[in-house]
């Protein structure tokens, strides 16, 4: 282990297409993405199928200037990384597909990956981790608090009932007839808004750690409908301030009690949401007044790329917890029981 080793990582999840080499864990030589927005935004959201073509398209083409950007020839490649979930299997499967057939030609190992543990350690790409850590992942399809009593032992303590913050912002943003993906736009027209709509929050049980978006959704709805009832102009930034208000002072304070409850040495944020604007600046304030360390990736390192996926494989290749040939897409991958250590250990 004390000589440099190369992971390279596939994450095909959704509608990214993405591969990455990292050297030693936390040294990123390539992280090439292909995005899919443009051929999606027309349907107001992803297709599963065409995701799927897409990736299949692009990830031969995508692998061949990841090993080239990275500078090293494919026989210095020690184990290859793969999204195993969760995500749409059909997507799933290309990446799947594609490092199965590459690991065998190379003759190296086969890491099957957790695509949440991808997004909370990308914060290792930035900085060092202290346990035990507490990750508020906020995505497009997860919003969730994931304990990390040690590394690369995940416990959820939290997540969310119904919608994630992700897919919120994106319903919100078509009710406000913004384009997909909505998150930043919505963040943008909060920013510029001079005033905002009060919206609810949900809090749930005094003592639950767990998130309802769908109640605001409904409330953002009616304010529009009500508007439009009265032949009134729609106050759409008003509107966008007060729903992501409501967001970020749900998620931000449930995330602080939890930290404070559990104890943990380092917060932090991840996932596509993790960009957002408002919710890095409020974090960063609630964090530097209680004396907590925030780690937020780079916003190159929020949305799906493969250097995450690299990044949580580490924790499996210097384990030795390997995957065999069989590894299968699993759209539901439990996070919890990819833990390290949970795994059979493959020759």
């Amino acid at each position: 282990m004390n000589s440099p080793y190369h992971l390279l990582a596939i994450e095909t999840s959704c509608d990214e297409t993405s591969v990455a080499v990292v050297r030693n864990g936390t040294e990123v030589l390539s992280n090439v993405v292909s995005s899919q927005i443009d051929t999606h935004r027309r349907f107001g959201g992803v297709v599963p199928e065409i995701a799927s073509r897409k990736h299949v398209e692009s990830i031969t083409v995508i692998l061949e200037e990841a090993i080239a950007e990275a500078g090293v020839s494919p026989e210095q490649i020690d184990a290859v990384a793969v999204t195993q979930g969760p995500g749409l299997v059909g997507a799933l499967l290309v990446g799947v597909v594609a490092a199965k057939s590459l690991a065998l030609a190379l003759d190296v190992p086969l890491i099957g990956t957790h695509h949440i543990a991808g997004h909370i350690y990308a914060n290792r790409l930035i900085g060092e981790i202290r346990y035990p850590a507490l990750a508020l992942v906020v995505s497009g399809g997860h919003t969730e608090l994931v304990l990390l009593e040690s590394e690369g032992r995940f416990r959820i303590v939290g997540r969310t009932r119904d919608d994630a913050v992700g897919e919120a912002y994106d319903k919100v943003a078509r009710a406000l007839s913004l384009p997909y993906p909505g998150g930043p736009h919505v963040d943008r027209m909060a920013h510029e808004a001079e005033d905002a709509i009060e919206l609810p929050r949900a809090w749930l049980e005094p003592e639950s750690y767990d998130f309802s978006f769908s109640g605001l959704k409904s409330a953002v709805l009616a304010e529009i409908n009500r508007a439009n009832m009265k032949g009134e102009p729609i106050r759409a930034h008003a509107l966008a301030r007060g729903f992501q208000e409501s967001v970020i002072d749900v998620v931000t304070v449930k995330a602080m009690r939890a930290a404070r409850e559990y104890g943990v040495r380092q917060l932090l944020l991840c996932g596509g949401v993790a960009a957002n604007k408002g919710l890095r600046a409020r974090l960063t304030e609630l964090c530097e007044e209680a004396g907590l360390p925030l780690l937020i990736p780079p916003h190159s390192l929020c949305t799906d790329n493969a250097a995450m996926i690299a990044a949580a494989a580490d924790l499996k290749w210097r384990s030795g917890e390997f995957d065999t040939l069989d590894l299968k897409a699993e759209a539901q991958l439990s996070l919890e029981d990819w833990s390290v250590g949970t795994a059979v250990v493959t020759e």
